[in-house]
């Protein structure tokens, strides 16, 4: 049985990994990750409009990926890293399971060549 809570979880995951299948908007949170940064920093590297970048700012906001604060006539976008950590929790759980697999498989193929060298042909 799925709970809200879960439903909610999903929901931000979901929001999280859409917004970051844009190359713009990934190269924002990339750059964000060396620290704040105004809207027009965040365009300069980019050939698109600063309401271009800020619509991938707001996607990136309604994710939870970025926040934005006040700082008197500055609006500087910070990284959320506890978004970017449940999103590495998530990634984890199933890296973690496959790696479980391989070394299983490894065990039994060592295991395997063990028992074939051991058996006179």
């Amino acid at each position: 049985m799925t709970t809200r809570t879960d439903e909610q979880a999903e929901e931000r995951l979901d929001r999280a990994f859409a917004a970051l299948a844009d190359p713009v908007r990934r190269g924002i949170v990339a750059r964000l990750s060396t620290g704040p940064a105004t809207v027009n920093e965040l365009a300069a590297p980019y050939d698109i409009s600063l309401q271009a970048v800020s619509r991938h700012i707001a996607v990136l906001e309604q994710a939870g990926l970025v926040t934005r604060t006040r700082d008197a006539q500055r609006r500087p976008v910070h990284l959320e890293p506890a978004a970017l950590e449940s999103l590495t929790a998530w990634l984890d759980g199933y890296r973690l399971e496959h790696e479980r697999r391989f070394r299983r498989l490894d065990a039994v193929l060592t295991d395997t060549t063990t028992t074939s060298e051991e058996t006179p042909s």
